[in-house]
């Protein structure tokens, strides 16, 4: 016999729904939202490139994916934790925090947009409403850059005839 005893084997035996474990995780689902992660490497890759913004805890990368049959309509996000942040343990914790970050301000992100989130090793001990400020500013500045028009060519100096800065 285990040494856990035979309630600890009739316990994994139950049915979902049934006995106070399941009740339990049931309201842990209703806290914590479930935030559709990207899983295959190529998902990963077909964000590069895309518009960018930096904070001191990450860096995000966004782009629009194309409408395809069989894919969520809403946003998702891939955690990206390199070993130079850390061991096993510390990435993990990393990657907790920032997942509850951009669940809790997921609200903000574009549905139609793939994420790819670069942790920085300030993310493990950064204060949780910092965290969440900075989910909030990178997506903001993410929708920004969207909506801004071309850019303006401004020059502090006129140029010369030859090209060269200085008085005409």
């Amino acid at each position: 016999m285990h040494a856990a005893g035979p309630r600890a084997a009739s316990a994994s035996r139950r049915k979902p729904g049934q006995g106070s474990c399941s009740r339990e995780l049931s309201r842990a689902e209703a806290i914590i939202p479930i935030l559709p992660t990207l899983k295959a490497r190529t998902e990963f890759l077909a964000v590069r490139g895309g518009r960018r913004s930096s904070t001191p805890a990450f860096l995000i990368e966004m782009r629009e994916r194309p409408m395809m049959p069989g894919h969520g309509d809403g946003p998702r996000f891939g955690f990206t934790i390199t070993k130079k942040l850390g061991n096993a343990v510390t990435r993990n914790r990393i990657r907790r925090r920032l997942k509850a970050a951009f669940a809790a301000g997921a609200v903000g992100a574009e549905a139609s947009c793939d994420y790819v989130i670069v942790a920085r090793r300030t993310a493990l001990d950064r204060p949780y409403a910092l965290l969440l400020e900075d989910v909030t500013r990178a997506l903001a500045a993410l929708r920004g850059s969207n909506k801004r028009g071309p850019p303006v060519e401004t020059r502090s100096a006129p140029r010369t005839a030859d090209g060269k800065k200085g008085s005409a």
